[in-house]
């Protein structure tokens, strides 16, 4: 072995070297040294220091050694038929009736051996070294002329003047003895190391271990036990006494495990199994494992972050917002008051005025922003459809469900913002829905009975009067009250024309990425400025996309915006966009703004009336 664990401990002067030799002709990396009983004893003390194991000894030493409990493994030194044998034949001078006095364990398996080969010995076991000289005494009284032992026994046939011969320890014994340390070394090796990785293991474990034994006394606790509970120098306690809460009784007498269970410590709760240790069908203890539900709640919300809302991300800022009107700069301020709150918030503005810009600006300026932001046009989706994107589904829940099922739209956002667009046109049911997830703070999958807590913030969109809408029954006003926490209405770009001409400047870059150096004439800019803009910043946008398209110009004139805008009119009829722009707008002031009615008086689905609303900034 390397860097030696083994120590051989030998009797006698005479054994020393010649177990020296024995040892290195076999090349076995063992130390030895000469020690008796208490001596032996202050050598081991002395070379625990220095990774000794295993101690090889010889009767009572070995036993002394072992009483000692310095924590180390003895093998005791047998002795051999051969080593019988050999003392035999130096004793056979003083006598002819030999008797060993040994302890039993030393001469194991000799007196078989002796009564084969018909010598004459008789056998007196101590059980004590104490003992040595009473058995000698015994063994004398019977008629044995010759005593054969150890150093103990010849010290005390010495001492009644009766012969005496040393049983030296032979090649053979030593090197069983030998073999066996280095085999007990090995062992204690690999349970070092099970032992190491197993400590390891529950030392950096993220969850909380404790063990008990029979008695339910705290025979271990990791650190993170010991954090959590807050417990010190808990080991050799009762449980019952640390932790009464916890109720341990239950698993310690019916040896049945107690999965899953929220128990109390110190005024918090924690998620707790409780286990029973069974060896060969016995109880040998317990092992409760724990974790504290907020951290539990940390770990599911970073996992879901992980897992799912990937791509779920705002991208805007308050950067993003342009211009220096008073109006938006008040609406900017107001929002950065919101933000750093955590309250719902409803965005109040017409179509177009960048609602989602603000939402995505208030996520990314609030607590929050290292969360996902999830956006979802409540318009855009059937409300069947969109009820399964909010709330998620299981398995089989409907035809065409994803045969894995699929996490709703809250869960995604968990522990960020989820941006609700267009919240009047979302159905009554669906409403419903929201107002307990809001209320609640969890869900409930489609074809599930399983509460899913949730922590969002939501921020819902509106280009319509609500409170016609609860007035109306099409809106619920317990929904409203829950949503309607901090109210922001962004200002129509009509109402801030002096920002028109930064945002057409400010496209045009950004659309005439490699034909650069085109500029608004001053006349353009006019015209730009007195227009009402019923789409605002969208229906902006897109203009000026198309300008950069159409004009070929460096100098854009009002003619080339005027043509982009299609107000150049004849004297029978609009152009036929300004006229779709008509029929729409037409449409939606008599379903009084509501988009599901405008599109069933065009003729057309709820979806077509949105995407041809986008296209055409209104």
């Amino acid at each position: 072995m390397e860097n030696s664990r083994c120590l051989y401990l030998v009797p006698s002067l005479s054994m020393l070297e010649y177990t020296k030799r024995v040892l290195k002709a076999e090349k076995l990396d063992i130390i030895v040294e000469h020690g008796i009983l208490q001596s032996a004893v202050e050598m081991v003390r002395e070379y625990l220091p220095k990774g000794i194991e295993v101690v090889v000894a010889r009767g009572k030493t070995s036993r002394a050694v072992t009483d000692a409990n310095l924590g180390v493994s003895v093998v005791e030194l047998p002795i051999t038929a051969f080593d019988l044998l050999y003392a035999m034949d130096k004793a056979k001078v003083y006598g002819n009736k030999v008797a060993v006095v040994a302890f039993q364990s030393m001469v194991l398996g000799i007196e078989s051996v002796a009564r084969i080969m018909g010598v004459d010995i008789g056998f007196f076991f101590i059980d004590k070294g104490e003992e040595t000289e009473a058995v000698v005494a015994k063994a004398i009284s019977e008629g044995y002329n010759v005593i054969l032992g150890g150093t103990l026994t010849v010290t005390a046939a010495k001492a009644l003047k009766v012969p005496a011969a040393f049983i030296e320890s032979g090649k053979e014994s030593i090197l069983q003895a030998a073999y066996e340390a280095l085999r007990v070394g090995k062992a204690i090796e690999k349970e070092k190391y099970k032992r190491e990785m197993f400590a390891a293991v529950v030392d950096y474990a993220s969850d909380g271990i404790i063990t008990v034994d029979t008695e339910g006394i705290i025979t271990s606790i990791n650190p993170r036990a010991s954090k959590i509970t807050k417990f010190k120098n808990a080991i050799g306690y009762n449980i019952k006494t640390l932790w009464p809460g916890l109720q341990l009784d239950k698993t310690m007498k019916n040896h049945q495990p107690e999965l899953n269970q929220i128990v109390e410590l110190h005024g918090t709760q924690v998620y707790c199994s409780k286990l029973p240790v069974m060896v060969n069908g016995h109880f040998g203890g317990a092992v409760v494992n724990f974790q504290e539900i907020s951290r539990i709640q940390q770990l599911e919300a970073s996992i879901r972050k992980e897992i799912y809302a990937k791509g779920h991300i705002a991208r805007m800022t308050f950067e993003n917002i342009w211009g220096n009107s008073l109006q938006i700069n008040k609406a900017i301020e107001m929002a950065k008051e919101y933000a750093i709150t955590d309250s719902n918030i409803l965005l109040l503005g017409e179509t177009g005025t960048g609602k989602e810009v603000f939402a995505q600006s208030i996520h990314n300026h609030s607590i929050r922003k290292k969360g996902p932001f999830v956006a979802v046009n409540c318009a855009a989706l059937p409300s069947q459809l969109l009820e399964s994107e909010l709330f998620g589904y299981v398995k089989g829940a409907f035809t065409g469900a994803n045969k894995e099922g699929k996490p709703g739209l809250f869960e995604l956002a968990h522990g960020g913002t989820i941006f609700l667009d267009e919240i009047a046109e979302l159905d009554y049911v669906n409403q419903g829905r929201l107002l307990r997830v809001l209320q609640e703070r969890t869900v409930v999958r489609l074809g599930s009975d399983t509460v899913v807590p949730v922590n969002v913030r939501i921020i819902a969109a509106t280009n319509k009067d609500l409170n016609m809408a609860v007035s109306e029954k099409t809106f619920r006003d317990d929904l409203f009250y829950r949503l309607n926490v901090l109210k922001l209405a962004l200002p129509p770009l009509r109402e801030r024309k002096s920002d028109i001409k930064e945002y057409a400047n400010k496209y045009m870059e950004y659309y005439t990425t490699f034909d650069t150096g085109k500029n608004f004439s001053k006349g353009a800019v006019k015209l730009l400025e007195r227009f009402d803009w019923p789409g605002n910043i969208r229906q902006l946008q897109n203009t000026i996309q198309r300008v950069s398209v159409l004009s070929k110009n460096k100098m854009i004139s009002e003619a080339e915006v005027a043509q982009c805008l299609d107000m150049i009119e004849t004297k029978t009829n609009k152009t036929s966009l300004a006229q779709e722009i008509d029929e729409i707008l037409e449409a939606l002031k008599k379903a009084k703004g509501k988009q599901s009615e405008a599109a069933k008086i065009l003729g057309i689905n709820r979806s077509t009336l949105w995407r041809k609303m986008q296209r055409l900034g209104i």
